[in-house]
């Protein structure tokens, strides 16, 4: 029995079915561009072996984990590492146990869907995970993990990636991309410039890491002439390891044009410690305006992520650190936000800003407008909490009419899941020829031309997007 339907996510039509079909069968098997991710470069620079399918599958996965927490079981006993040293579950068979005899929780959702897709295609599973399947399920993959075809090398090649895109702190050295490029396998893993810890004045140990920004560059960040100059510096250094884009993960999609005084004073405040959460704002949506003309020199794309109001329980924060499933979107603002980036470089064509949202409301009233205007916005796929087959229809409905298809930018999987991404890739394949398919047998598109759209988003705009 398989675990997967054949046709899933396919329109109910038949008509509309068979060309979804017909559509997805000329893009399932194209190489996968993943250009914005959360994996470890760690693992492709060892390539050592998973540990187990805990520590692989359920410990790391924030969509996992936070499902189960929602549900009362607390995050020490899947494995989870405290902040605050406390203990915490090591053995993975028990906490593999655990997330067998909950996995109905995951019903109807994207997880399900992209587990499922794994257990199938990459470990032949074709029975259900359930309590009583759990062991079965853990010696097969603990076995199978401990193989050359699952080392992370080898399920790279497996998973036809083209090239994959990891997410870099601004004082990292990049030390794993480097024994990567030395060993000369013919992987592409490139880092991908986040600059959060060293321009967000609310970041833990802001004026610390700005001054470690000083030392690395040897620039004066104790200056805005030297701090703007570290930053140019340690971009070109990413990109010497094949950089490609920025990421900017702010809560608000807020940009700044001050003058340079005025800004350089905002900068002091800063280092000092003295901002308010306005000026703290205010800084870093300069900052983003920053980064765009840095952008127009250096060639980086610019990526904007806002909207997350992140670490939401205090408590959890304390025990666990960041990251751990209690980011939660809110409404964001883009025509007033993002307008003083946009007076000054937005129609400049040579310059690619790509913009997310984690808030709908946004989608046609704002972005889609916005980005079928401006030369330098495009719009990042559905993402996070809507990176569903919902969401991404959702997206598409809205977004299309005004903004079309090419101020988009494909798809990325956004994952810190390994084998989550073929799976996602799979389903926004599915999701975007059934839309597809629904416009031509609407009238609404040539079926030539749906051929070649189907093509465009799931390999060509990504790749175009992010000039890899």
């Amino acid at each position: 029995m398989a675990l997967l339907d054949k046709d899933r996510l396919f329109p109910i039509d038949s008509g509309a079915r068979g060309l979804a079909r017909a559509l997805y069968d000329t893009v399932c098997d194209l190489p996968i561009i993943s250009p914005h991710g959360h994996t470890d470069p760690r693992w492709y620079a060892t390539d050592d072996a998973f540990p187990d399918p805990a520590q692989l599958l359920v410990t790391p996965d924030h969509y996992v984990f936070r499902m189960l927490c929602s549900q009362g079981i607390a995050l020490s006993d899947l494995g989870v590492p405290r902040a605050d040293g406390g203990p915490t579950q090591t053995d993975g068979r028990k906490i593999w146990q655990l997330f067998a005899q909950n996995y109905h929780l995951f019903r109807g959702t994207p997880s399900r869907m992209w587990l499922d897709h794994a257990f199938e295609t990459v470990f032949g599973f074709d029975t259900p995970l359930s309590a009583s399947t759990a062991d079965d399920y853990y010696d097969r993959i603990d076995a199978a993990l401990a193989t050359p075809d699952f080392r992370p090398r080898a399920l790279y090649d497996r998973f036809k990636i083209e090239v994959i895109s990891t997410t870099d702190g601004a004082l990292d050295d990049l030390g794993w991309h480097r024994q990567i490029r030395d060993s000369g396998w013919q992987g592409r893993v490139i880092p991908a410039y986040r600059p959060d810890a060293v321009v967000d004045p609310e970041f833990d140990g802001f004026a610390k890491n700005v001054a470690q920004l000083g030392e690395i560059t040897g620039e004066n960040t104790a200056t805005w002439a030297g701090y703007l100059a570290a930053h140019r510096a340690r971009r070109a250094y990413f990109k010497s390891y094949g950089c490609t884009s920025s990421d900017h993960g702010h809560a608000t999609a807020r940009t700044m044009d001050l003058p340079q005084d005025q800004a350089a004073l905002l900068f002091e405040r800063a280092l000092r410690g003295e901002c308010t959460a306005e000026e703290a704002d205010a800084f870093r949506g300069q900052m983003l305006t920053e980064m765009a003309r840095m952008s127009l020199d250096d060639g980086l794309v610019l990526q904007i992520h806002p909207g997350s109001r992140r670490n939401h329980s205090d408590p959890m924060l304390a025990m666990f650190g960041r990251d751990k499933g209690f980011d939660i979107p809110g409404r964001t603002d883009y025509v007033a936000a993002l307008r003083p980036l946009l007076n000054a470089v937005g129609m400049d064509p040579a310059l690619s800003v790509i913009v997310f949202t984690l808030d709908e409301t946004a989608y046609a009233r704002e972005l889609a407008p916005l980005a079928g205007v401006y030369p330098a916005l495009k719009l990042g796929p559905a993402w996070w909490f809507h990176d569903s087959p919902e969401g991404m229809r959702r997206f598409r409905e809205m977004i299309t009419e005004t903004a079309g298809f090419y101020n988009t930018v494909g798809f990325n999987d956004d994952t810190r899941a390994y084998l989550s991404i073929p799976a996602r890739h799979d389903v926004a394949r599915r999701v975007d020829c059934a839309f597809l398919a629904t416009l031509v047998c609407t009238g609404r598109l040539a079926e030539g031309d749906a051929y070649e759209v189907a093509h465009d988003l799931a390999y060509r705009l990504a790749k175009q997007a992010y000039r890899l």
